[in-house]
Parts: C-alpha cells; structure tokens; sequence
C-alpha cells in the first residue's frame, strides 16, 4: 500500500537567525543549543524549499519530486520550537534533519515572514507525535453544531458527504467532503473558543484560530467600510470571552462544498474550508486528489467580506462586537 503524500515547503535551518540575544548571529538549531528569550527573524533572501514527503507512525522520509534529497532518504524530526510575534500570536517552528546529507531544515507550522521578530519561547527535543501529512487547512472541533438544509442541527462529526447544509447565500448546498486532521493543541494549533452568547451563538464555538467568523454590521453599527467583515478567531480572544485551549489533543474538522460558503455553526454564520491551490498543497495526497477531481477548477472565489484585522479590533474595541455571554 502507498503511504499518503505530503507537500510542504521548508526553509534551510540557518534562514532563520538570531538577531538579538545570547546566540547572536546561529542558525536555528536543536533545543539544547537554543536560548529561550533569543530573538529569530526569517533572512530577506530565503527561499523556501518543496519538500514531499511520506509519513508513517513516526518515520518520515523524502519523496521524488522534492526539490532536494532522493527517494526514500529518512527524515528526522528532532525539534520543536515554539515562537511568539510581536502582536502576540505564536507559530510552532519544527526542525528537520535530511540524514543523508545531515542538514537541517526548518518546517513553520503557520505562515512566517521576513523583517518580523519572532521570540523564542520554548524549544523542545520531544515534539510529540507530529503528523507532517495532517497538516491541512481545517476549522470546526468534535461537537460543533452544524445548520442543515431543514433548520435542524447535526454533530460536524456525524455529518458526511452528501447531507445537505443551509449556506447564507446559496440555500441547502450538498456537502462535498469532510476532512478530518488530529492535533496537538498547541501553539498556533491551539483552538478558540468563543464562549456561548458572545456573537450570538447557541453554545461555545470551538475552531482553528485561522477560521473566519461573518460578522454583518450596518449603519451606525457597521464595523468597517463594509457591511461583511470576516474576522480571525484569534484576532477576537480577550481572554475573557474568547480564549485559546491549550493542551492535550484536539481533532478538527473541515466542510467542502462546491462553492466557498457561509454556513452556520451553533447559530452563526462561519466560512466553509476555501479550496486553492494554497490549501490543496496541504492537504494528505488522497484528499487532495479528491477535491480536485470533483472541484476541477482548483480555485474557490473567496466569499466577499472585508477581512478585519487585530489593530481594526483593537481600534473599535471588541465590546461593539461581543453580546452579554450567557449565564
């Protein structure tokens, strides 16, 4: 049986350097040659590296097709490093070794981007059983109440290809695929959650700190130019509404439909998994063949909505969006 593949794309480990602190000047390293404290940013000229790859259990190793390596050739995972920006939002940062050549390449697990500091809050020789092909663009946690066609709610884990979900836009739309990606809840994998009544839902919303909340706002109340705004869950986490869970496991689920939609969880409008070719690069290789297959085009148009950003929040203040919590 072939083992499912995996495209990410990786930088050489030294890309990513100390500007300032006790290790000045290194490469990213393993953790017993890390400094917490130290401060890395990501070096102007890199260039990232396609690296496919094969994953099972904890052995991983290259595929062809990767931009360096051969067939077969084993890859170590010695390290975990865990980084915080400026604004506060963390990005895991996993060290491979490619053992042929005994080169080190570093994996972030959320987009990273150069002339940024990125603080070096833990490093760790145990990552934990990370699995390098779940690395998929996924929203919704074990539980989430999903809107159907009929108004009724279903699990998102009892839900399958083919039930027929309500969409804001587009009336009961058939769904297309349900992926399903377990991870450490940890770092920028860490859900939020968005306690009961906050934005109006019915219970607490649980999600990837990446998935967009609808929020529609018009007149006096309109938040931004728009009356739609899509907004990061992260972006709302005050710690006293909305927060980050951490620790343990967490499985997440995602929703394909033919369109880019708006649907409802626990009450409230959210986005459906975006398709592209972005997050088709993500995706295990079977799921990836899938989508393509019954989505030819690749390429979702983005539900139309201005993304808010944090300093928007922090500028409006986040009570003109926040609801009395339930009791």
């Amino acid at each position: 049986m072939t083992k499912p593949s995996q495209t990410v794309h990786v930088f050489d480990a030294e890309d990513i350097w100390v500007t300032s602190g006790a290790n000045q000047g290194d490469g990213l390293g393993p953790a017993e040659t890390c400094e917490p404290g130290d401060i890395y940013q990501l070096d102007r000229q890199a260039m990232p590296r396609k690296l496919i790859l094969a994953q099972s259990g904890a052995q991983a190793e290259v595929v062809e097709g990767s931009e360096f390596g051969a067939q077969g050739d084993p890859l170590i995972l010695v390290a975990r490093h865990l980084m915080m920006t400026p604004d506060g939002d963390t990005v895991d940062v996993l060290l491979i070794r490619h053992d042929p050549q005994g080169r080190h390449f570093a994996l972030p697990l959320s987009p990273i981007a150069p002339r940024l500091d990125y603080t070096l809050l833990e490093a760790s020789d145990d990552p934990g059983e990370v699995q390098l092909v779940d690395l998929v663009c996924v929203a919704f946690t074990t539980g989430t109440m999903i809107t159907l066609a009929g108004g009724a709610q279903m699990p998102i884990e009892q839900l399958k290809a083919g039930d027929r979900v309500l969409t804001r836009d587009n009336g009961p739309q058939p769904v297309q695929l349900v992926a399903k990606a377990t991870m450490r809840a940890l770092g920028s994998f860490a859900p939020v959650v968005i306690s009961a009544g906050v934005l109006g839902n019915e219970g607490d919303l649980v999600v990837s700190p990446h998935h967009r909340v609808f929020l529609y706002r018009r007149g006096k109340q309109k938040l931004a130019d728009t009356s739609e705004i899509l907004v990061q869950a992260k972006h709302l986490v005050d710690d006293e509404n909305v927060w980050r869970r951490e620790g343990g496991f967490v499985d997440y689920y995602a929703l394909v439909f033919e369109r880019h939609e708006i649907i409802y969880a626990e009450g409230i409008p959210v986005e459906s998994l975006m398709v592209s070719e972005a997050t088709l690069s993500l995706l295990p290789e079977e799921l990836g063949t899938e989508i393509s297959a019954r989505l030819p085009d690749l390429a979702h148009r983005p539900h139309f909505g201005t993304e808010a950003t944090r300093e928007l929040l922090d500028r409006i203040g986040r009570e003109q969006i926040f609801r009395k919590r339930k009791p």
